[in-house]
């Protein structure tokens, strides 16, 4: 009896004690888990336009993906269908099956077509490429203006982020003048601030200006190969009038 009476008070101490340490890796978890806002925390109102910086730069790099792919601009299987049919002569096929391809080479060669005249073949034949090359630029420009816009976060955000660190510096100077000195906990929020906004317009900033790259180069590859297919379609179509 003395012996259980004694193991009582041992079993309720432990029963005491566990919930304790369950509190405590709850505890541990939990920060753990928040870790992330307390840092979205201590960049100060910097992280807001830096947050919108970041959801744009994703916005813009699923609209330029989708706007550049290939088969938007031009297809091998609608250019040497077109340069069949001028080849031989069928200008009236020709433009109506371009008027019915949905990519960019389609639409330049549907409204280009229609301007050669036979009886003139050279002067028409430039007709059709200078409006080629205008639909072309149109498109260009269209394109492009989204992709400039990757560029313009690119250049703004470490901007926003050095702006932060500015700001949490300041911050930071004001708790030493106020007598932070000797206390180093007071500056760890400015100085927190300071780092993180910088460390946040970084990692926005690099992977925009590899997407603007990467965008920009793909743009103007798509222009310049199906350019390449207009002229080839052109020259079967004046060499077919002049033969």
């Amino acid at each position: 009896m003395n012996i259980i009476r004694s193991i009582r008070p041992l079993t309720f101490c432990l029963l005491l004690t566990n919930p304790l340490l369950y509190g405590q890796s709850d505890v541990a978890a939990g920060a753990s888990s928040s870790s992330l806002w307390t840092m979205i925390g201590q960049g100060g109102w910097a992280m807001i336009p830096l947050g919108i910086c970041s959801l744009a730069l994703i916005y813009l790099a699923i609209h330029c993906a989708r706007e550049t792919t290939p088969a938007n601009f031009g297809t091998d299987a609608f250019t040497n269908r077109v340069e069949s049919l001028c080849k031989n002569g069928k200008l009236e096929e020709a433009s109506s099956a371009a008027k019915h391809e949905p990519t960019l080479l389609g639409r330049a060669l549907a409204v280009a077509l229609p301007k050669f005249d036979p009886a003139s073949p050279d002067s028409s034949g430039e007709k059709v490429d200078d409006t080629v090359q205008e639909i072309f630029e149109l498109e260009e420009h269209a394109i492009g203006q989204w992709i400039h816009y990757i560029n313009v976060i690119a250049t703004v955000s470490p901007m926003i982020g050095l702006l932060g660190t500015v700001s949490g510096m300041i911050g930071a100077f004001q708790t030493m003048s106020a007598g932070g000195m000797g206390r180093p906990e007071l500056l760890a929020g400015d100085i927190g601030e300071a780092l993180i906004t910088t460390a946040t317009g970084l990692c926005i900033g690099i992977p925009a200006m590899i997407a603007y790259s990467y965008f920009n180069n793909r743009l103007n590859n798509q222009l310049v190969e199906n350019a390449q297919r207009a002229n080839t379609i052109s020259e079967h179509l004046t060499d077919s009038r002049s033969s």
